[in-house]
């Protein structure tokens, strides 16, 4: 390749935004509203199901159109976990207010992690149509809390909207644009695609299916695509409104079909022209060359049970943690990811869905409307607190009940069979000998034919001297009806058992 062409494949790339701020204040409003406005109406009918991001569309003044991607769910367990992944999922924030409330605690929050993941963002200013609406009072609050606006001794820019009627939102974009023109956000259209796992779910026809967020590259039909140990082929790519696309580049959500194991969300994702780089891949991850700290390392045997918490202060949220690491168990541990103060919210809910089992926790806080609903309808428990050692005694028992237990098979009788009578397709009648310890009515057996074991069965009816026992003892002979889908040959021999868990 030329050196020429080669510069030409470092291109602009289209940023990715996510909004945050206090709750109420706004974010799905807004987010429903750009949805709306800037997905064709013909077009809308083909989401036939939910993702957790997708692109939009604006026009700058001089008509020229450039796309934005937008994460759907800021609370979302991928976002949170930023830190941890030192990943960034997100180029550009916006931090949205509104006029009406002014500052909050998680704007507060919010603002903290936009600080401290070095996200470039803007400020909206909403609900400007309210009669309470006030703007000035809003920005005061803002230089109050250090968060200094242009023209308002800072240099942040912003914009007063309203997510509701759609006042000042283009403006908002604009802002949006100008913003990634200056960071310069750029991606390689020659390299294979690599980016971060943003949704996952079970689908109970096409499989395991995973949402990912491009944030270089290419990924076209053909390649095989690595998440972790995770492996897929990208046979089948859906675009954010579901429809089947050819390939994809980067700021681009996706959506793949047919992983082998369920992907770890948020975790980073390589693509690869041939199965054989992928394969390779995931051994070196499985080998420790490449890490996450959110998964347990292959054949250590620790179930990972997750946590959702949110409490009232940081003050409680630091000391719950300290609590909970303290919780130990013989192969389990508790994982908390995802954290925060304030009410627990419908995208908190929606950030564990597809995390099997886990455990969302409030400490005097409480749910909002939505996020109970979403959590009834994904089967997802809520429990709430308002004494911290309350949490830990629970968690305890919770643990207990979750740990996988070590199962103990004890063999309590044997017999070896001397005849066969008659069988219908699941039941047969059976003549033989106790050779060790008993047989019971009711039991479990294995059975073994030349020290092997080819299947098990239940005995429903067990008879000595033709009488109807409950037990038959060593030495003795007997009748039964064995409840089994394996035919039993004289010879074959019986094992009663039971298991024990420790």
């Amino acid at each position: 390749m030329k050196k020429g062409t080669e510069k030409n494949t470092i291109v602009e790339r289209p940023p990715v935004v996510v909004v945050m701020g206090h709750i109420d204040h706004g974010k799905s409003t807004l987010l429903d509203y750009i949805r709306k406005t800037n997905v064709v109406e013909d077009e809308a009918g083909g989401i036939t199901q939910h993702i957790a991001a997708y692109e939009v569309v604006h026009k700058d003044e001089a008509g020229k159109s450039h796309k934005i991607t937008f994460l759907d769910t800021p609370g979302h367990e991928a976002f949170s976990k930023m830190r941890e992944r030192g990943a960034q999922i997100a180029d550009v924030a916006i931090l949205i207010v509104s006029a009406e409330d002014g500052v909050k605690p998680q704007t507060i929050e919010a603002y903290k992690t936009i600080l401290e993941n070095k996200i470039p963002f803007v400020v909206a200013i909403n609900k400007v149509d309210k009669p309470e609406a006030n703007i000035e009072k809003t920005k005061t609050e803002l230089a109050e809390n250090e968060i200094y606006l242009e023209n308002y001794g800072g240099k942040i820019p912003f914009a007063p909207i309203s997510a509701k009627t759609g006042e000042g939102v283009d403006a908002l974009l604009s802002l949006i644009l100008i913003l990634a023109e200056m960071e310069s956000f750029t991606g390689n259209t020659e390299e294979s695609a690599s980016g971060l796992v943003i949704e996952t779910n079970l689908d109970p026809r096409r499989g395991i299916e995973a949402t990912l967020l491009i944030k270089n590259g290419k990924m076209k039909k053909g390649m095989t695509v690595a998440v972790e140990d995770s492996l897929c082929s990208t046979r089948i790519i859906e675009n954010f409104k579901g429809e089947m696309i050819n390939e994809a580049t980067f700021s681009s959500p996706v959506r793949l079909v047919g992983f082998d194991k369920m992907p770890q969300i948020g975790a980073s994702f390589a693509s690869f022209e041939k199965k054989k780089g992928a394969e390779e891949y995931a051994k070196n991850w499985k080998n420790g060359n490449t890490t996450s700290q959110n998964k347990k390392e292959e054949g250590s045997g620790k179930k990972i049970i997750p946590i959702v918490l949110k409490a009232d202060v940081s003050g409680s949220l630091e000391a719950i943690e300290k609590e909970i690491a303290k919780i130990e168990a013989e192969g389990a541990e508790f994982k908390i990811v995802s954290k925060g103060i304030g009410p627990i919210s419908e995208s908190d809910i929606k950030s564990i869905s597809s995390n099997e089992g886990a455990i969302v926790i409030g400490f005097n806080v409480k749910a909002g409307k939505s996020a109970v609903e979403v959590a009834e309808k994904r089967n997802i428990t809520i429990s709430f607190f308002e004494v911290i050692y309350k949490i830990t005694e629970w968690l305890t028992e919770e643990m207990e009940k979750r740990r996988p237990k070590i199962e103990t098979v004890e063999i309590s009788g044997k017999a070896k069979i001397i005849k066969t009578f008659s069988r219908t397709r699941e039941r047969q009648i059976l003549g033989g000998k106790v050779v060790e310890g008993n047989i019971a009515l009711n039991g479990i057996v294995k059975i073994i034919r030349r020290e092997f074991e080819i299947g098990k069965g239940k005995i429903v009816n067990l008879e000595k001297n033709k009488v109807k026992v409950s037990s038959v003892e060593e030495g003795s002979e007997f009748g039964m009806m064995l409840e089994s889908k394996i035919e039993i040959a004289a010879g074959d021999v019986i094992a009663s058992f039971t298991i024990t868990q420790k």
